[in-house]
């Protein structure tokens, strides 16, 4: 992930061994970034472990339809279970975000120290200097994309809570508005970096301010959302 996040951002991949807490970031990433409608397939444990080392492009482009549109279109015997399998998704990205947080907040602080030690240590070589500051671009990008990541999912969450009120409307859409709110605070709790948050690949990448997600039973507030922000690699 943090050769992916790297390659996609023009930043030089380092060359230093993972340190545990690194290689568990990775790993707590992966189911972050990772479409939830994707953790079905019958690749997709290998892939969370690892062994697939698949990253599709459309991961990092910003579409806040394509939920919706798996949801809508997947077979289910009763409109209440889609309503579920939203909520499902809502509270295990829920369950993910603290741990991984926690492990990204040691990393960064690391970091720090890392940072700290190139300027103390005046025997470091243009290489271990070059390793050093290349790992530190990685990790921040892993978490500033995991950031990216929750934030467009909020997003996508939230059009298709709209799109099944819209398509069957059931006393269920109050619970799953409850749970995508949780989601948001917990989201907002735990950023750990300032925007603008990042994905790998080139050109543009789009979603709303961060702030733009407001209760569902709020019509008032939907007509004042604020307009989607370009966010460019280069800021």
């Amino acid at each position: 992930m943090g050769t992916t996040a790297a390659l996609g951002n023009g930043v030089q991949i380092s060359s230093y061994p993972l340190t545990d807490d690194e290689r568990t970031l990775r790993d707590l990433a992966y189911p972050l970034i990772e479409p939830p409608y994707d953790r079905q397939r019958w690749y997709s444990f290998l892939n969370e472990y690892g062994i697939g080392r698949v990253f599709r492009r459309d991961w990092s482009r910003f579409d806040d339809h394509a939920y919706a549109r798996v949801l809508m279109s997947t077979p289910f015997r009763a409109q209440e279970a889609r309503y579920a399998q939203l909520n499902d998704d809502i509270q295990n990205d829920r369950t993910r975000v603290p741990r991984f947080f926690s492990v990204a907040a040691r990393v960064l602080e690391m970091d720090r120290k890392r940072e700290a030690s190139l300027a103390a240590i005046g025997q470091a070589s243009e290489w271990e200097q070059r390793n050093a500051i290349a790992r530190v671009a990685e990790n921040s990008l892993v978490v500033s994309w995991v950031q990216w990541s929750l934030l467009a999912r909020s997003v996508a969450y939230r059009y298709a809570l709209e799109r099944l009120v819209l398509a069957g409307p059931t006393p269920l859409a109050a619970q799953v508005d409850r749970s995508l709110i949780a989601l948001h605070d917990t989201i907002a709790g735990y950023r750990l970096l300032p925007g603008p948050d990042v994905a790998p690949g080139p050109g543009v990448v789009t979603l709303p301010p961060f702030d733009a997600l407001v209760p569902f039973a709020s019509p008032s507030a939907h007509e004042s959302l604020p307009t989607a922000a370009a966010i460019s690699y280069a800021d």
